[in-house]
């Protein structure tokens, strides 16, 4: 008797960047590797919501979620597991639209090895004041800009998932020490001490570099605000891998115009892209990247589709899928 294959729908959008595009030839060679899973599906490919009314009909799982759906209870009666192709999900709550006994899952774990040499090279940049040393160079400047050894500085990582992780392991290798802050406060591998999100405050005056790598909830809103980055030493650098709310950026460019902080590297801004006329483009020691801190340019897709067949797979043998979204806790 013929296994009964599962109903999978894979959603794109043209707007983003290639190395998003899960296509048809891309899912082949997941399958491919994944030969046991990936004959029990039958798989169905859209682009901008273009099939999507018909897909949803007899989906049981969708593939590119990046917005809530409405009625989908009434739209996708059979559907039991909806998978974002990213970390962050808070564009999705509240949960309020999905429908009882589905479940939502996101991207965690594909970030990591790539976000590891991001920090690498960020925390490395604001050690060699390098946005200071390119002004120069544009400004045909030649004035030598001399820095410590990174080696025993102390890095604040704010947020200790898959992106917080990596800046814990970058930050190992380079020599600095790591003081860790989660909502759990529990100790992950490469962390010196770690700490729940009430000690923020007291640990800020001693930090030579803050990471943001927190998931955007209402809890983490707005976390580093203008009284917080008072509280940093001159000497201090910031980095925001996470969202842009989770730092007050006008406080920010404000210290950095007026010389308190060493420099900063942001890969996120509010709103993306950001626009011509933004100040930030104009403030000093401020390196800006136009968030491609934690995607693989060639292998996202690869590395994702590994990470969904893994679930797949447990999701045939009835076991709790991995990365499952807590509507608790926001991601």
């Amino acid at each position: 008797m013929p296994m009964r294959k599962i109903r999978v729908h894979v959603e794109n959008l043209r707007a983003r960047p290639g190395i998003y595009h899960v296509t048809p030839e891309r899912w082949s060679a997941a399958c491919a590797r994944h030969r046991a899973q990936g004959r029990r599906i039958e798989a169905s490919f859209g682009w901008d919501g273009e099939t999507l009314e018909d897909a949803l009909k007899d989906a049981e799982i969708v593939i590119g979620l990046r917005s809530r759906l409405g009625r989908l209870a009434e739209r996708a009666p059979r559907l039991k597991w909806l998978h974002a192709t990213l970390a962050g999900v808070d564009r999705l709550f509240p949960l309020d639209w999905l429908p009882p006994g589905a479940v939502l899952t996101n991207n965690h774990g594909a970030h990591g090895v790539k976000a590891e040499q991001y920090m690498h090279m960020a925390y490395t940049m604001l050690n060699t004041r390098m946005a200071e040393i390119a002004v120069n160079q544009h400004a045909r400047r030649w004035r030598q800009v001399f820095s410590p050894s990174i080696i025993g500085k102390t890095a604040l990582v704010v947020g200790l998932g898959d992106l917080g992780q990596a800046a814990v392991r970058a930050a190992k290798k380079l020599g600095l020490r790591v003081v860790g802050v989660s909502r759990s406060g529990k100790r992950v591998p490469g962390v010196d001490t770690a700490h729940k999100g009430a000690a923020l405050d007291r640990l800020l005056p001693a930090a030579d570099y803050v990471v943001m790598a927190v998931p955007l909830t209402p809890d983490t809103r707005n976390l580093l605000n203008r009284a917080r980055l008072d509280l940093l030493k001159p000497a201090a650098g910031v980095i925001n891998i996470a969202r842009a709310q989770v730092l007050d950026y006008d406080a920010l460019a404000g210290k950095l115009g007026r010389g308190e902080l060493t420099g900063a590297v942001v890969d996120v801004v509010d709103p993306e892209p950001l626009p011509p006329e933004s100040p930030l483009w104009e403030t000093p020691n401020l390196i800006i990247t136009p968030h491609i801190s934690c995607d693989d340019g060639e292998h996202y897709v690869d590395i994702s589709l590994d990470l969904w067949f893994a679930n797949f797979a447990r999701f045939l043998e009835g076991k709790p899928l991995r990365n499952r979204v807590d509507p608790r806790r926001g991601y």
